[in-house]
């Protein structure tokens, strides 16, 4: 079992030896637990303790900063999210990703590697059987809304263009993934909840540590809407209405990933 040693900086003496402990306890569980999935994961398993599991250790990875952990977790998350049954196919998918995990937590997986590499490595989110005949293409395109309707056709658009997407439904938590992942385009809805997508987009251009990745936003807000002012011009914007294919279209010229 591999364990990271908890930074002196954030703990110290007891409270130390007492996190350690703690996290070596979650780790061991949690290999354990990505073995009994694995195990019993079949085309007739039920999705809702993979679900319950991928969620528990994503917000317990976070807690102890064991990033590489937390972020397979919520990709494993937003797999499951987006399916209703298991397939042969999803069925080997997610035993990439239990098997990810427990490699992680057994030290096959150093803790230190780059999470960006690594993701790019798991099985990409679940796409529609009318494009089982499109190449999924090196390109990860991050998205950041909320579940529901809207977000599943402009989910839909991109697979139909061969790209990996991913959904984060929390702009504090998509900030933090950025960093980590480093997606190759980030399209963010302007209104969130809590830190809004506005707020985020300008905030990822300006950080010298996202300010490469490419942004745009997508909005109901019709043209010249005051809300949308404070944003800069080189960052697209697209509407969710009749033009909203040839704005997407636009947005991934923009970028040089159309």
């Amino acid at each position: 079992m591999a364990v990271t040693t908890v930074s002196q900086g954030i703990y110290a003496g007891a409270a130390l030896g007492l996190v350690q402990n703690m996290m070596g306890d979650f780790v061991a569980d949690t290999v354990d637990g990505a073995r009994g999935l694995a195990d019993g994961l079949n085309e007739e398993a039920p999705l809702d303790p993979i679900r319950r599991f991928a969620f528990a250790i994503k917000g317990q990875a976070h807690n102890f900063g064991l990033t590489l952990l937390e972020v397979v977790a919520a990709r494993l998350e937003d797999y499951t999210s987006a399916i209703d049954a298991l397939t042969a196919a999803r069925v080997g998918d997610i035993r990439i990703y239990l098997d990810t995990i427990s490699d992680i937590g057994e030290g096959a997986i150093s803790t230190d590697s780059n999470p960006a590499e690594i993701v790019r490595t798991l099985p990409a989110r679940p796409r529609e059987k009318d494009f089982d005949e499109i190449e999924i293409r090196a390109v990860e395109v991050m998205l950041v809304m909320l579940h529901g309707a809207q977000t599943r056709f402009v989910a839909r658009e991109l697979q139909a263009c061969g790209y990996r997407v991913g959904l984060c439904t929390s702009t504090v938590a998509a900030l933090e993934h950025a960093v980590h992942t480093k997606p190759d385009m980030m399209i963010i809805s302007a209104v969130m909840p809590g830190l809004s997508g506005l707020d985020l987009a300008m905030a990822l251009t300006h950080m010298p540590e996202t300010r490469n990745i490419p942004v745009a936003v997508i909005t109901s807000l019709s043209k010249g809407n005051e809300t949308l002012n404070t944003l800069p011009q080189h960052i697209p914007v697209i509407r969710k209405n009749e033009r909203f294919g040839d704005d997407l279209a636009a947005a991934l010229s923009y970028h040089f990933l159309l």
